[in-house]
């Protein structure tokens, strides 16, 4: 009986392998999580979605001809979330950093553009194969784990994923005082044709915020939640929306490589958040956002881990549309 059921895991381990990385990948952020969890995400499961508009200034255009970046303002429909795949995460929790913002334009010409971004400049490996072993290594790690761990062993030869997961994320006061990075590089054309690649940043007009230390230990669990539309009752929130160019020899396929902070920074307009959208959890179910739908003026650039996402987010709103 015990060697039958062995040969039954080792079956089914070797079944998981032979699957695409991406379906991988979604699987196990589920695993992790203790999922699935009918109607949420694989990860980024616990969030709110917020309705405004996107008004570009006039230097966008000359950084891209792509039509939210001209002189109208945009719709747009913005969703914030916690991290991993637990949708009853505290937003507190250590866990629940770093944050996401998925900012959806609906375009004059009725088409969308995505932007999906994280409150924290850079991301822990270079590629979709290291991101599935790095989530591996964790789930291998537990308490009875010999040492040095999985997770051990991963962080000693990843140094980008020892400082992601090392480096202090403290909880925000609200989602309106993160800022944002976007860890991938996308090339930005104007309509005379000169092309910069670059890296979205978003930055809060009320400033960065931390929930203050004394407040940690009794915060509501769902105080970003809740904060949020109360903060929307009084007047916008606002953020402004940077592109970082890239200069010569910055690598533009490796999210793991942060550019230095003197690189030039284009502001391209602000995003002003005025109403939390009705019935949020209903309304995030049904959306899926895609880094790489693209307008004319904006394309990918090689990363791995772009490229990876929209299949990665495919599966995962695949299976809690079926749920």
């Amino acid at each position: 009986m015990v060697f039958s059921l062995a040969l039954n895991v080792h079956a089914q381990d070797a079944a998981e392998n032979t699957k695409p990385v991406v379906e991988q990948l979604v699987n196990t952020l589920t695993k992790l999580a203790h999922g699935p969890y009918k109607g949420f995400r694989a990860n980024h499961a616990k969030g709110i979605m917020a309705t405004g508009t996107f008004t570009p200034t006039a230097e966008a255009a000359s950084l891209s001809k792509a039509p939210h970046l001209q002189k109208e303002s945009t719709p747009v429909t913005v969703r914030f979330s916690n991290a991993t795949g637990v949708p009853v995460m505290p937003d507190a929790d250590n866990n629940a950093s770093p944050h996401g913002i998925a900012i959806r334009f609906s375009l004059p010409d009725g088409g969308l553009t995505d932007i999906v971004s994280i409150s924290y400049n850079g991301f822990p490996v270079s590629n979709p194969e290291d991101f599935l072993g790095l989530l591996n290594a964790v789930a291998a790690s537990g308490t009875d784990a010999p040492k040095p761990s999985p997770i051990e062993q991963f962080l000693g030869t990843h140094p980008a994923a020892l400082k992601f997961v090392t480096t202090p994320k403290p909880a925000p006061l609200s989602f309106t005082t993160l800022a944002f990075y976007g860890v991938n590089a996308f090339n930005f054309t104007n309509a005379k044709g000169e092309s910069h690649y670059g890296r979205y940043r978003i930055l809060p007009v009320a400033g960065e915020q931390s929930l203050p230390a004394e407040q940690l230990a009794i915060a509501d669990p769902n105080y970003l939640m809740k904060e949020l539309p109360e903060r929307l009752k009084s007047g916008e929130a606002k953020f402004k929306i940077y592109v970082q160019l890239a200069e010569k020899d910055d690598p533009i396929n490796d999210p793991t490589a942060v550019w230095p902070n003197d690189r030039k920074l284009v502001e391209l307009g602000t995003l002003a958040l005025k109403a939390v959208v009705a019935d949020s959890q209903q309304a995030e179910k049904s959306i899926m956002f895609n880094p790489l739908l693209l307008p004319d003026g904006i394309s990918p650039s090689s990363d791995p881990i772009l490229l990876a996402r929209p299949a990665a987010y495919a599966i995962s709103f695949s299976r809690r549309i079926g749920q």
